[in-house]
């Protein structure tokens, strides 16, 4: 049996657009503080404010590319569902990791290719050395792609509409937010019967998508 990890409270995206969450998002103890302190902490909390009203927004990406299939993992607000990250299987068995921007220079991806490297990349550079995995083409067993989170979409405007992915998984209410939440994805390999990598946290969702080999098995963490 694995440790679970401490459960934080819950921050939402709307939380950040008020002093008292954004002082806890960014774990601010004010009572430590100079009055001349505190003031340009409010300051920093102003400039955030506009900052996130005044920026780009992405709308409907339109991910969908002929022989591709895209799956997104999304949140629900109200009428709205906003994409929190997708993956991508390319025409070539290729898989790719994505979180919505507003920065097109930042590009933050994870990227598992046809002769197994698996990397992490952020503005072009390689965040983490490459590393081998198994090829998709030949998978047994399972093959973990990493854990995701952080997550901002209604911020970033990210649209997440069902016409534009194969398959879609949304996550259950006041779990995924910018500090909470944790979103892991596995290739498995079809019939084999093996578990996919254990991770401390509560599981609270998971959907395998199998439309083609391997699998893609999406799990939403608590934390």
């Amino acid at each position: 049996m694995t440790d679970r990890l401490p459960r934080l409270e819950y921050i939402s995206e709307d939380d950040l657009n008020t002093y008292e969450g954004w002082l806890k998002y960014q774990a601010f103890d004010l009572s430590t503080l100079s009055d001349e302190e505190v003031a340009g902490v409010r300051e920093l909390f102003d400039e955030a404010v506009r900052a996130r009203a005044t920026a780009r927004k992405v709308g409907r990406m339109k991910l969908k590319r002929p022989g591709d299939s895209t799956y997104a993992i999304a949140i629900r607000d109200d009428a709205d569902l906003w994409l929190a990250l997708w993956i991508k299987r390319s025409s070539k068995s290729e898989f790719f990791i994505l979180h919505p921007t507003t920065d097109g220079n930042w590009n933050p991806h994870s990227s598992l290719h046809k002769d197994g490297t698996f990397h992490m990349k952020s503005h072009d550079k390689v965040m983490l050395e490459p590393r081998r995995k198994q090829t998709p083409s030949a998978m047994k067993g399972t093959e973990h792609l990493g854990a995701y989170g952080g997550f901002g979409p209604k911020a970033v405007g990210a649209i997440c509409d069902l016409a534009d992915f194969t398959g879609i998984v949304e996550a259950p209410p006041r779990v995924l937010g910018p500090r909470n939440g944790m979103v892991t994805v596995d290739l498995m390999e079809p019939g084999s019967g093996a578990e996919p990598l254990l991770h401390p946290a509560e599981e609270v969702a998971r959907h395998c998508f199998s439309d083609a080999a391997p699998h893609v098995l999406v799990r939403i963490f608590r934390t």
